[in-house]
C-alpha cells in the first residue's frame, strides 16, 4: 500500500473518532488531499488521535492478575511459545505511522505553537510503543523513518541499552515540547507531567533486577531513576497532583477533577463505555455477556494488612480464617466483595453477596456444583453498583494508566536503592495514611523505622500489591524484581463458605445472613484441569514471534528460546 493511501485511511478513521460535531467542519473527507493534513490543525490532530487509539490501552487490564498471585487464573506449562501470541509486543505499524508524522509535519505550514505540542505527543507515543516492546523482549530494531518499498526491511535488533537511550531521548523531546497541563476538551492527552512520570517509570525498569541480574540494586542506573522520579513527584505536586483524600473515591468518580489521575484513557457514555468490563466482573446474577473477571484469590485476601497496618496475626487485632473480614486495611473493603458482605448492585438496598450453594444463584456460587470458575470473592474497585443489570455495560469510569500514587511509589523505590530510606519510608506513610490505616503510637501506620534496605524494599513491593490490585501491575512488578520464584509452582486457593447449623438458607433471599453465619474452608482452585502455576525464569524475557523472525532473519531470538543467543539485559 502506498503511503498516501495509508495516510488517507488513518486520517479518515481518526476524523470520525473525534465525533460527529467535528466531522461537519471537515472539508469533503472522502476526497481530500493528504498533503492538507499537515496544513490543517484539525486534520493533524485527527491523525494524532488515531495514534492514541492504537497505542494506549483500550480498557482496564481485566484478569491480568491471573498471571500473578492476585486473581484467578493459571499460567500453565507451555503457555508461552515462539509460535503463539502470548506476551508478544511488536508495534511497528504504530511506529511507522508515528514516523510518518515526524517526516510529513515538517513539510506543512502549521505554526510552531500548533506543531510543537503535536510533535511532543508523538515523541511520547513512539517512546511508549518502544518501551512496551523492550520491556517484553529486550532490545528491538530502532526505526526513526518510515520504511519505503526500496528500503532494506531486514533490520537487526539494537542492544537493549541503545533502546533505552532512544526511549529516554524521545521522552526528553516530549517534555520539552509539551504544555504544562492539558485540561477540558484536551483532557486525556499527554502533557508534560504525564511524560515526566512515564520517564520515571522507564528509568525504574532500566535500573531494575530484570535488566541488571548480576548487579540488581547497586548499579549506576538507580541514581538516574531517583533524580527523575524525584523531579516527577515534585513537579507534579506543583501542578496540583496529589493523593485523593479517599482511596475509594479514586475509583468512584469521573477523573475530571481527580487529583491523582496523571494520564487517563477516557470513557464517556454513550460513545465509549465499559472499559472496566463491569459485565465480566460482576456476579453473573446481576450482569450479562461474560463472567469471572478479576476474582481475587485467597492468597491476595490474606495479603491485606489489618487496620493497624500489620499483617494478619498482629498483636493488636486477632485473626483467624473464620473472621478474616474483621479489622482489615480499609482498602480490603474498597476492593474485595466477600460472602455475606453488603454489595448493593442494581440499586438493591441492603443486598448482600452470597457464594454458597442453595443461597447464591447457581451462576454465583463457589464450591461443589459451581457452573463457572469462582474463588469465593468478587472485585469491587471500579464497579458502579447503581447500574441496573440491563445497562451494566454503561460503566464509563476512565482507566487511569498513570496515577500519582505510582509516581510516589516509583520514587520511594529509587530512594531506597540509593540510600535514602527516610524518603522512601515517608512515601509509605503517606500511602497508608490515605488508605485509612491507624497511625499507631509511632505515627508510622504499622511500619518500622528501623527497617533495613532489604526489608524496606519488600515493604514497597507489598504496598504496591495492595494499592494497585486489579490495575495490572503485580505481574510486571514480579518480572521487574525477578521474583518469579513466588509464582512458579504456586497453587492458588479460594474460600468455601458453608452455612452454620441452625441457620435458615431462606434468610438469604432477604439478605439477613451475614458473614459470621458461615464457616469457612480454604480449598484449592482448579483452572483448565490444573492448579499449579508454571512460570520459569525464561519468562523474564519473552520470545520474539517466530513469524517475525521468518520475515526478517536478521532478528536474533532471545537466549533461552529456540537456541537464541540475543542478550536482552543491559549486561
Amino acid at each position: 500500500m502506498r503511503r498516501t493511501q495509508l495516510l488517507y485511511i488513518v486520517v479518515s478513521l481518526a476524523v470520525f473518532s473525534l465525533g460527529c460535531n467535528k466531522i461537519l467542519d471537515v472539508e469533503n473527507i472522502s476526497a481530500f488531499d493528504p498533503k492538507k493534513v499537515w496544513n490543517d490543525p484539525q486534520l493533524t490532530n485527527a491523525y494524532l488521535t488515531d495514534l492514541y487509539r492504537r497505542t494506549m490501552p483500550g480498557e482496564w487490564p481485566v484478569n491480568n492478575g491471573g498471571n500473578a498471585d492476585e486473581a484467578a487464573g493459571v499460567l500453565e506449562a507451555g503457555a508461552v511459545q515462539v509460535n503463539n501470541g502470548s506476551f508478544k509486543v511488536w508495534p511497528y505499524a504504530n511506529i511507522r505511522d508515528i514516523n510518518v508524522l515526524f517526516e510529513e509535519i515538517e513539510k506543512g505550514t502549521l505554526e510552531a505553537k500548533v506543531k510543537d505540542p503535536v510533535k511532543g505527543q508523538a515523541y511520547f507515543l513512539r517512546a511508549w510503543n518502544y518501551f512496551n516492546a523492550v520491556m517484553t523482549h529486550g532490545g528491538v530494531p530502532i526505526l526513526t523513518k518510515p520504511q519505503g518499498i526500496k528500503d532494506d526491511l531486514q533490520v537487526p535488533r539494537n542492544s537493549t541499552k541503545e533502546c533505552f537511550d532512544f526511549i529516554e531521548a524521545d521522552l526528553q523531546q516530549a517534555i520539552a515540547l509539551l504544555p504544562p497541563k492539558f485540561t477540558g476538551a484536551d483532557r486525556g492527552r499527554v502533557d508534560k507531567p504525564a511524560a515526566l512520570a512515564f520517564l520515571g517509570r522507564v528509568l525504574l525498569y532500566k535500573a531494575s533486577p530484570l535488566f541488571n541480574p548480576s548487579n540488581p540494586y547497586n548499579n549506576a542506573y538507580w541514581a538516574a531513576a531517583y533524580t527523575v522520579n524525584k523531579k516527577a513527584k515534585e513537579d507534579l505536586a506543583t501542578q496540583g497532583y496529589a493523593l485523593m483524600n479517599s482511596y475509594g473515591a479514586l475509583f468512584n468518580k469521573a477523573n475530571e477533577g481527580n487529583s491523582e489521575a496523571v494520564l487517563s484513557v477516557l470513557f464517556m457514555k454513550p460513545n465509549r463505555s465499559n472499559g472496566r468490563r463491569e459485565d465480566m466482573c460482576r456476579p453473573l446474577s446481576e450482569s450479562k455477556n461474560a463472567t469471572g473477571g478479576d476474582q481475587p484469590i485467597w492468597e491476595m485476601v490474606e495479603a491485606f494488612p489489618m487496620k493497624d497496618g500489620l499483617q494478619p496475626g498482629s498483636s493488636t487485632y486477632t485473626y483467624n480464617v473464620q473472621a478474616y473480614w474483621e479489622n482489615r486495611d480499609p482498602r480490603f473493603y474498597a476492593n474485595v466483595v466477600y460472602n455475606g458482605g453488603v454489595y448493593e448492585l442494581s440499586g438493591k438496598a441492603g443486598r448482600r453477596q452470597y457464594t454458597v450453594q442453595g443461597i447464591a444463584t447457581a451462576e454465583d456460587q463457589f464450591g461443589p456444583g459451581q457452573l463457572f470458575n469462582r474463588t469465593g470473592f468478587y472485585p469491587l474497585k471500579g464497579m458502579d453498583p447503581s447500574l441496573a443489570q440491563p445497562v451494566v455495560t454503561e460503566n464509563d469510569l476512565d482507566w487511569v494508566e498513570i496515577r500519582y500514587a505510582e509516581v510516589l511509589l516509583n520514587f520511594a523505590e529509587a530512594a531506597n536503592e540509593t540510600g535514602r530510606s527516610a524518603e522512601a519510608l515517608d512515601v509509605l506513610v503517606q500511602i497508608r495514611k490515605r488508605a485509612g490505616i491507624e497511625p499507631g503510637g509511632s505515627n508510622l501506620y504499622g511500619l518500622n523505622a528501623a527497617m533495613t534496605r532489604d526489608q524496606l524494599r519488600e515493604a514497597i513491593y507489598h504496598e504496591r500489591r495492595i494499592e494497585f490490585i486489579y490495575e495490572g501491575k503485580r505481574f510486571t512488578d514480579l518480572r521487574r524484581a525477578r521474583k518469579f520464584g513466588l509464582l512458579n509452582g504456586m497453587k492458588k486457593h479460594g474460600l468455601l463458605a458453608t452455612l452454620k447449623p441452625g441457620k435458615n438458607p431462606a434468610d438469604g433471599s432477604a439478605y439477613l445472613l451475614q458473614p459470621q453465619d458461615f464457616t469457612y474452608q480454604v480449598v484449592p482452585l482448579i483452572s483448565n484441569g490444573t492448579n499449579v502455576m508454571v512460570v520459569p525464569d525464561t519468562y523474564y524475557f519473552f520470545p520474539i514471534a517466530q513469524s517475525e523472525i521468518e520475515k526478517n532473519p536478521k532478528l536474533i531470538q532471545n537466549a533461552g528460546w529456540n537456541n537464541g543467543t540475543f542478550n536482552p539485559t543491559l549486561e
